[in-house]
């Protein structure tokens, strides 16, 4: 092989790829044919149906990457039920929105018109790697965009399903998907994108946004963050403590809106403990290994962290682990400090702390000390209770006696605050978040008062009139 000579799949062959791709992207974009409010509608169709076609290949993915059960590999396909919403509600969004225009600007018409914003980039986690990453691509299509996926290379069954899907729906010149590693993501992100829509961490969000400044591009992070559930006194403590183990050991505790810790009133922390206790042996037996209703990790490196933040602690159910299996039991700990690792960073594994608190002002100070986390979670039959935790608490999201189910309402936003994230999605939101909406006011020819020409003379006073009355 001389010097000038390269390897056939060299990163330079795959840069240029990328980027004809890219272009291919742009080139398709500006003939208009993605804004059509049929064509739209076709290609949320054409999705729904490869989706429902393809749901056993989708949930059996699921069930290689992470050990899902069947019933929870159905919230993959709980996508279907968005783009149900979406196909209902698009008709209206797409319409231009009047707006009134003050005095000084009559005559005329004001409207803001929705504009898709042209090749987006979707990059997904790998925790629900098929729904995290269609949900996105559903409000990019409803906007009218094109967009290139990126699938989490941790779950490759399901990046593989991904692939074959959108390869067997959608022409790459319209929507396309691009697997691979580190060195993927990062090719991808050194292009000049319309908008990049990532889910994943915050250490990789912190990444993302990063290159997307270099470019101006504007971004969507979906992180995470330890989200707090406070468990008050006046409860139903065995519903509570059903919906609390659900929540937080669904695929294994790797949900971004996990409840990750609790904080239980004194007087009520004996027993629900015991209740939770109790429901996790309901659920999943004995022996939770040999549960066919329980999760795995997804990876030998996400085990050894969860694993090591039991580590030193008062366990008091659970706690056994299996690195070859990447089984770790739905494990509770009691008596954790707020300074022990376990509470440093998201769990995002099946490990419960739990916490005490007397006051609720204390509790509540507790979590406000702590980087705003992308869901706050309250058990409570008291209404004033209820209104102080959401007027003095700041969260993305907050459920009241539930968990999680917040998530799935599509016509509410999705999305974190500050470290748990920027930007929102789900329905309309998403529909807005790849969309520019343009502002737009007309004005006719027959009227044309010389107030606003100079010279200027004699008309500041009747200019503070019109400002006055406008």
């Amino acid at each position: 092989m001389t010097a000038l000579s390269a390897p056939p799949n060299s990163a330079q062959d795959s840069e240029r790829s990328l980027q004809d791709l890219i272009q291919s992207q742009r080139a398709f974009f500006a003939t208009g044919k993605t804004k059509p409010l049929d064509f739209r509608l076709e290609q949320l169709n054409k999705l729904k149906s490869a989706i429902t076609e393809r749901q056993d290949a989708i949930i059996q993915a699921a069930q290689d990457d992470l050990g899902r059960p069947e019933f929870e590999g159905y919230f993959e396909i709980g996508v279907t039920a968005e783009l149900s919403y979406v196909l209902k509600k698009l008709k209206s969004w797409v319409k231009p929105q009047k707006v009134g225009i003050p005095l000084s600007q009559m005559p005329g018409s004001a409207w803001v018109q929705p504009e898709p914003l042209g090749c987006v980039l979707i990059i997904g986690p790998w925790n629900y790697p098929f729904q995290l990453v269609i949900s996105p691509l559903i409000g990019a299509i409803a906007a009218g965009n094109c967009a290139i996926i990126k699938p989490s290379e941790i779950a490759p069954a399901t990046s593989k399903v991904v692939a074959e899907l959108i390869e067997s729906t959608f022409d790459p010149s319209y929507v396309a998907v691009r697997e691979g590693g580190v060195e993927t993501a990062q090719a991808l992100l050194a292009e000049k994108f319309d908008h990049i829509f990532f889910t994943g961490g915050t250490r990789v969000g912190q990444i993302v946004m990063e290159a997307a400044a270099k470019q101006l591009t504007p971004v969507t992070l979906e992180l995470g963050g330890k989200s707090p559930c406070i468990i008050d006194s006046d409860i139903n403590v065995e519903v509570a403590a059903k919906r609390v183990v659900w929540g937080k050991y669904l695929n294994a505790g790797q949900t971004c809106v996990a409840p990750d810790y609790l904080l239980v009133h004194q007087d009520i922390k004996s027993d629900f403990v015991k209740a939770l206790q109790q429901v996790i042996q309901d659920a999943y037996g004995d022996n939770p290994a040999q549960s066919s209703d329980f999760s795995r990790l997804v990876s030998d490196r996400q085990f050894d962290r969860v694993a090591s933040l039991i580590e030193g602690e008062e366990v008091i159910t659970g706690g056994q682990t299996d690195r070859g299996d990447k089984f770790i039991a739905p494990t509770v700990l009691d008596s954790v400090s707020w300074d022990a690792p376990v509470m440093q960073d998201e769990i995002f594994g099946p490990i419960l702390p739990v916490l005490e608190y007397q006051d609720i002002d204390d509790a509540i100070a507790q979590i406000n000390a702590r980087p705003k986390p992308l869901a706050l979670y309250l058990f409570s039959r008291s209404q004033s209770l209820q209104e102080k935790v959401l007027s003095s608490t700041s969260s993305g999201g907050v459920c009241i006696n539930d968990v999680f189910l917040h998530v799935a309402i599509w016509g509410m936003p999705f999305g974190g605050v500050g470290d748990s994230g920027i930007g929102a999605y789900h329905g309309k939101t998403s529909f807005d978040t790849f969309s520019h909406m343009k502002s737009i006011l007309k004005k006719p020819f027959w009227l044309d008062l010389d107030w606003r020409y100079p010279p200027y003379a004699k008309k500041l006073d009747f200019f503070k009139k019109i400002v006055s009355l406008s």
